[in-house]
């Protein structure tokens, strides 16, 4: 006689269907549900970059009579760098980048102006924004990017009862944030210059700024991104290339066409972990602007959904800071950083993908690059911070602490 399972009320049926649905979205709506989300999502998008990072660059590194592992060990270590960046960020209270704010604004500020500095700026694919110090390279932008964020959050949430004003909300939030983006146009980013302005965005509307300054000031970004696109040949040749259906294939369309090939091999399943084909010499820039073509490779369809919604998580989180924080300062600062991170990551992909022309900004926490990589890990410090002063989370995150101490202590008791 075999076992049956027994049906109630309390397993079965729209009642049983709305208790297990009640108890998921209680664990949602934990006070630490965006601590531990952020932490987690973080740490599995460097993982999956690191090896990504190994696959894709490999064979390039072979090439170039170097070892295989040369660009990945670089990344690890900017990992490994990153990491206590991240921890200490994630501990510093609130009010610290309150003090920050203004000082790390200018110092970042400086900073990339020293990229136009002879013996220190470097240029690469038609951009100067990066610096050598040392034998160290740097990519000052990034920089700007977490102190712009700071810099906003504070100035935003003092002048929040003004913002309905035009000119509280321009003064001196656009004139200043101009001044910090004008620094990586004249190095001819265009591309760090758009995720900058994405930043801008986010954080003026979470702080209520009117739509119809929104609208305005879209109008300007627009006539301003025309101008600086009709001025650079280079531009326009991406985006006529872009734009037109009848590419040359062996110039200005052979990246996009090789990222697309790449993921139209990779199928539903992928190739598998380290088959990548385009690797081999064929797709430009693949461990960094690209290497989301070789991740949809060898992993397919699978683990390009896996890594959207390990992105989409990572911006649940951020918005969930958001909409439970109290303190103005966090969440203007918190969307400012979610803006920054997902649209750029979202920017890298519709590249890849061919939605949009080759603009040459790299795959957040993924891509390969030193200055990126511990920036990124730094901000997304700074908004986990933010996740633990949620209300009630410093008492919960506390009494779990308690409680693991004191777990330790028995074990260590019963084994002596």
């Amino acid at each position: 006689m075999t076992a049956t399972a027994v049906r109630t009320p309390a397993t079965d049926g729209p009642r049983g269907r709305w208790a297990e649905r009640s108890r998921l979205l209680g664990a949602w709506n934990s006070v630490v549900t965006s601590y531990y989300v952020m932490a987690s999502t973080t740490t599995l998008l460097v993982v999956v970059g690191l090896v990504f990072v190994l696959s894709s660059s490999s064979v390039e590194s072979l090439a170039a009579g170097d070892s295989p592992y040369a660009v990945f060990l670089n990344q690890a270590q900017y990992a490994l760098i990153g990491l206590p960046v991240l921890l200490v960020a994630s501990r510093l209270p609130v009010r610290l980048y309150k003090a920050v704010a203004w000082p790390a604004l200018a110092v970042a500020v400086a900073f990339q102006m020293l990229v136009f500095v002879p013996g220190l700026g470097m240029g690469e694919g038609g951009n100067m924004n990066w610096v050598r110090i040392g034998g160290f390279t740097a990519q000052p932008s990034e920089a700007v990017k977490l102190a712009l964020a700071l810099w906003l959050g504070v100035v935003l949430a003092r002048k929040l009862p003004l913002l309905h004003e035009w000119q509280h909300a321009v003064v001196p939030a656009v004139p200043v944030a101009g001044v910090a983006i004008g620094t990586v146009l004249l190095g001819h980013d265009l591309g760090t210059a758009m995720v900058m302005v994405l930043l801008v965005a986010g954080a003026m509307f979470v702080a209520g700024v009117p739509l119809r300054i929104f609208g305005a000031a879209a109008v300007l970004a627009g006539v301003g991104v025309a101008f600086l696109t009709i001025g650079s040949d280079n531009r326009m040749t991406r985006i006529s290339s872009w734009l037109s259906g009848s590419c040359d294939v062996t110039n200005e369309c052979y990246q996009t066409l090789h990222g697309g090939w790449g993921l139209a091999t990779g199928g539903f399943g992928g190739l598998g972990l380290g088959e990548s084909r385009e690797k081999w010499s064929y797709l430009p820039a693949a461990h960094n602007d690209f290497i989301f073509a070789i991740l949809g490779e060898e992993l397919g369809l699978v683990g390009t959904l896996l890594v959207l919604a390990l992105f989409a998580l990572l911006a649940a989180a951020m918005i969930r800071v958001v909409r439970r924080h109290e303190d103005p300062f966090v969440k203007i600062t918190t969307a400012a950083i979610c803006t920054w991170i997902i649209g750029q990551a979202l920017i890298n992909i519709a590249v890849v993908i061919g939605l949009a022309p080759v603009i040459g900004v790299p795959l957040p926490l993924v891509s390969a690059g030193g200055s990126a990589l511990i920036m990124t890990m730094a901000a997304l410090g700074v908004v986990i911070s933010f996740a633990r002063s949620e209300p009630g989370a410093p008492e919960a995150l506390a009494a779990r602490a308690g409680v693991v101490r004191r777990s330790l202590a028995v074990i260590g008791r019963t084994r002596g």
